[in-house]
């Protein structure tokens, strides 16, 4: 599926009242469907949850222009798979080496909180872009949280009781991709010390230690 058919999507009747709702109220977002980004040639997929309101719907770009953002570029500075430390919009200059980022769910949900009949819904997208990531040579899926854990598995066919979610965990998978779990990286899990920055670096050392 291309980049022109994601955005043109309104299967999910809920989610595209309320982007229609959001594009009223903030004229200036991009509030559509987001498309992934980054390495075309990526080794390493990183799938997180939805867009969030002021982020990701805000500037078209995944994890970009919000608090959610912060953590995961930066690390991904760190570990030399991006170009800058900060993602503030789409057309900041910053590039993504061997890395690509792309969310569970395309648009934007209320109360960042999709409904599990709209990520099914969003599932095929999610096919198409593992699928284009096999294709040329990817190696490594993060997931970010539960949600995004479970789609990539359903998308893949995967049963998820074979496969149980946990930051840290790793699954090697039956097609050879390896799956890694991270807890998302999102202002309530940072704050709360949830997730601590120490603990996604980790992950992020594992990642690039095997691949």
């Amino acid at each position: 599926m291309s980049p022109i058919q994601l955005m043109d999507c309104r299967q999910c009747v809920r989610l595209a009242g309320f982007l229609d709702t959001v594009k009223k109220r903030y004229p200036d977002y991009y509030a559509k469907p987001v498309p992934a980004f980054g390495d075309l040639k990526a080794k390493l997929l990183i799938i997180g949850l939805a867009p969030g309101m002021h982020g990701a719907n805000r500037t078209g770009r995944p994890f970009t222009g919000d608090y959610a953002g912060i953590l995961l570029y930066q690390t991904l500075h760190k570990f030399g798979l991006s170009s800058h430390h900060e993602s503030v919009s789409a057309d900041d200059g910053l590039v993504l080496n061997r890395c690509r980022i792309t969310n569970a769910v395309k648009c934007l949900p209320p109360e960042n909180k999709p409904k599990p009949g709209e990520v099914r819904q969003c599932g095929p997208y999610l096919v198409a872009e593992i699928n284009d990531f096999i294709t040329v040579g990817g190696k490594a899926l993060l997931v970010l949280g539960t949600v995004a854990h479970q789609a990539a598995l359903r998308a893949l066919n995967l049963k998820l009781k074979d496969f149980p979610f946990g930051h840290g965990a790793v699954h090697a998978l039956p097609n050879g991709l390896i799956l890694y779990d991270s807890y998302h990286c999102s202002r309530y899990n940072t704050q709360t010390k949830r997730l601590t920055t120490e603990m996604f670096e980790q992950v992020f050392e594992r990642i690039i230690k095997d691949h």
